[in-house]
């Protein structure tokens, strides 16, 4: 089974007019209503479709409405069974502060096929196009990044490194610097840092670090359709995120996770800029229509795209 090619403008509307409804707060000090914004919008549109949708993947649980809440059932209730994932504003506070980054995000899976992740922590490593067995999380930074660069044919002082500039990610900074490797450091968005390593014009060469899990799903979501490598690992911190994971059917607990067995079968991934990145540019205004860009993938039919639109204000 597929999903069918209809459905990618559609989604691709969706994430448009989350942008947008996001849009109007940029640079407004709010993250809050900036992500309220593109929340309800994103609501709005999916209920418009014709599907029987299942929010898996969203931010948070039924009592913390009006949040796009895990379990959310969305559509008109006709037609194919599908699991949702959502960020409707990656990089929140991109937008409230006016910065690159911000983009409206949601993926698409056949119903079961989309990873229902805990909301912990994911420790997570993406590269383009490799060599199976050459890079796994059980490896030392040392030997990855010495595959990558033999299997690349690159100098390591030519390898990019991108990663979260976080505390916990001190010491594997500290050793990149001891590699010589050239290191981007971001301050936010685990599936922008996914998607640079989907295309060599990014000039990124390895994602890797200790993000949110749901993000990881998306992550790996954005990067399903490019022959890219993922692998994923949660990492329960104290007893609730235990419980949690195993109230999920999680009974592996210390479980490294391939692409494939977080993202399985057909998946569609929408990304639409808020602001300006180096993916996506952001929505911009021409009299009474915006104009918005969104990158697009489907499995099945093996499409990627960055999609420009330009819409009436009106519709």
């Amino acid at each position: 089974m597929s999903i069918d090619k209809k459905f990618i403008g559609q989604f691709i509307k969706v994430t448009s007019k989350a942008a947008l409804a996001s849009s109007y707060l940029v640079g407004k000090k709010d993250k809050i209503a900036a992500d309220k914004a593109a929340v309800d919008s994103m609501r709005s549109e999916l209920n418009k479709i014709n599907m029987k949708g299942k929010i898996v993947i969203g931010e948070g649980a039924l009592d913390e409405a009006p949040l796009l809440y895990t379990g959310e059932l969305l559509g008109t209730k006709n037609g194919p069974n599908f699991d949702i994932a959502v960020d409707p504003v990656e990089g929140t506070n991109f937008v409230a502060n006016g910065l690159p980054g911000g983009i409206a995000v949601l993926a698409i899976a056949e119903k079961g096929n989309l990873f229902n992740a805990p909301e912990t922590y994911m420790n997570k490593i993406a590269t383009g196009k490799i060599e199976k067995g050459l890079i796994d999380l059980d490896f030392t930074l040392e030997k990855n990044i010495k595959n990558l660069s033999e299997f690349n044919n690159k100098h390591i002082s030519s390898i990019t490194v991108c990663i979260l500039n976080r505390p916990r990610h001190k010491k594997i900074i500290d050793k990149l610097k001891d590699l010589n490797v050239n290191i981007k450091l971001i301050s936010d968005g685990d599936v922008l840092g996914a998607l640079y390593v989907s295309d060599p014009k990014y000039k990124i060469d390895m994602f890797l670090g200790i993000g949110g899990g749901p993000e990881g799903v998306l992550a790996a979501a954005a990067l399903d359709s490019y022959d890219c490598h993922f692998q994923g690992r949660f990492i329960f911190d104290n007893d609730n995120d235990i419980k949690e994971a195993q109230s999920m059917g999680i009974t592996d607990l210390d479980k490294k996770y391939e692409l494939n067995e977080i993202v399985r079968g057909d998946s569609l991934f929408c990304a639409t800029g808020i602001t300006n990145s180096e993916v996506l540019n952001g929505i911009t205004f021409d009299k009474n229509k915006y104009i918005s860009e969104t990158l697009v993938t489907h499995k099945h039919s093996n499409y990627k795209q960055i999609v420009k639109n330009i819409n009436s204000l009106d519709e």
